[in-house]
């Protein structure tokens, strides 16, 4: 624990001494949180594991520094944010440190979250997903917490048939041209695909992350092609354009 410590001891100094690091809020540091996270999750995409060290000290920084500014305030410490942890993991384990028995990861997160509305005092299971967090990612939770009491298709087909009556309800907004129409019946599009991932385990948010990375690199090559040049771009046919694309595919699957 001594690198820890010496954390702790070169943060303090720097808040007393760096006129960078005195100057911060909790405010100010938001967005520091966001991006070392997107980082540590990039670093895992990529199973990058030595730069995944490095985000994951980069993002225990945002947690320390966060902590420190606390203490100043009298408001709480880093011990304090370590004991509640630790705390939360042994009364939301009671199948590993108390007599609870299960019989597999179901019955633990379902455990896991009865105990989180029992102690939390919460009035709704929907809450805990943070208003802030992708709407990707708050469905997918929404939709795993309402499951949890049966609120749930039984068959990947009725999630199927779900999804082709949100796509006819969307082709009738766009015959009637109503924008505030189209954007719901796409939401409930993206709502019922969302359902189809975790039918399958899939994790929504993950999946389009890893798909928008692929149109980055393909798009990429096209782009290479042409030397960066954006009006030579312009000037080719699409055919051209999604003749370099499916180039890109095939490059791809060869390694």
């Amino acid at each position: 624990m001594k690198n820890f410590d010496d954390l702790l001891t070169i943060m303090k100094r720097l808040r007393r001494e760096c006129p960078w690091d005195r100057k911060q809020t909790p405010q100010s540091l938001r967005q520091y949180i966001l991006e070392e996270a997107f980082e540590v999750i990039e670093s895992i995409d990529e199973e990058n594991w030595n730069e995944l060290k490095k985000e994951l000290g980069d993002l225990l920084l945002q947690i320390v520094f966060q902590s420190t500014i606390a203490e100043e305030k009298n408001r709480f410490s880093i011990e304090d944010v370590v004991e509640h942890i630790n705390n939360k993991l042994v009364v939301r384990h009671p199948h590993v440190f108390g007599d609870k028995t299960v019989e597999n990861e179901r019955d633990v997160e379902n455990n896991w979250e009865h105990i989180k509305i029992r102690t939390e005092q919460r009035d709704s299971l929907l809450s805990g997903v943070p208003q802030p967090a992708p709407a990707l990612i708050r469905a997918q939770r929404m939709q795993e917490k309402a499951s949890r009491v049966g609120f749930d298709w039984d068959r990947t087909e009725d999630v199927l048939e779900k999804i082709e009556e949100e796509f006819r309800e969307l082709r009738q907004a766009l015959e009637k041209k109503d924008a505030g129409q189209i954007e719901a019946e796409i939401g409930d599009l993206l709502f019922s695909v969302v359902n189809l991932s975790r039918f399958h385990d899939v994790v929504a948010e993950d999946a389009l992350r890893l798909t928008v990375k692929k149109f980055q690199s393909r798009f990429r090559y096209i782009e290479k092609h042409y030397k960066n040049d954006h009006k030579m771009m312009e000037k080719a046919s699409l055919k051209e354009l999604d003749s370099l694309w499916d180039e890109a595919k095939k490059k791809e699957k060869n390694g």
